[in-house]
């Protein structure tokens, strides 16, 4: 599948992705690996992966959701949902509206994950 697939249809979406997308290049070049359900950036493993609420849900929801895993909980109240799959895996959710949003407290989000998918 391709990035033009699997966003199709779904504009707000991938002017948030394509602004995410920017971000990460900039930390480092890595792999993306794009599903059905979703669009995974990776390094040796992934650390972070974009999807689409929109598919599973039938309200509205926002256009795209970033998930990051910590070995910690962050105690921001920007993370919709913190779930621990794991003991010591925190999987982060955070709802993208609007690309304003991805700031640099995201940017820094970001740059802890790629790092610690090292």
């Amino acid at each position: 599948m391709t990035l033009d697939e699997f966003f199709d249809g779904e504009q707000d979406s991938r002017r948030l992705f394509d602004a995410l997308q920017t971000v990460v290049a900039a930390i480092r070049p890595t792999e993306l690996r794009i599903s059905k359900s979703q669009v995974a950036f990776r390094r040796r493993v992934t650390f972070a992966r974009a999807w689409r609420p929109s598919q599973y849900l039938r309200r509205p929801a926002a256009p795209l959701v970033l998930t990051l895993s910590f070995r910690h909980r962050d105690p921001s109240p920007r993370w919709k949902s913190i779930v621990e799959p794991h003991p010591g895996r925190f999987t982060h959710h955070l709802e993208l509206y609007a690309v304003e949003e991805i700031d640099a407290q995201v940017r820094q989000w970001l740059q802890q994950a790629w790092e610690g998918a090292a």
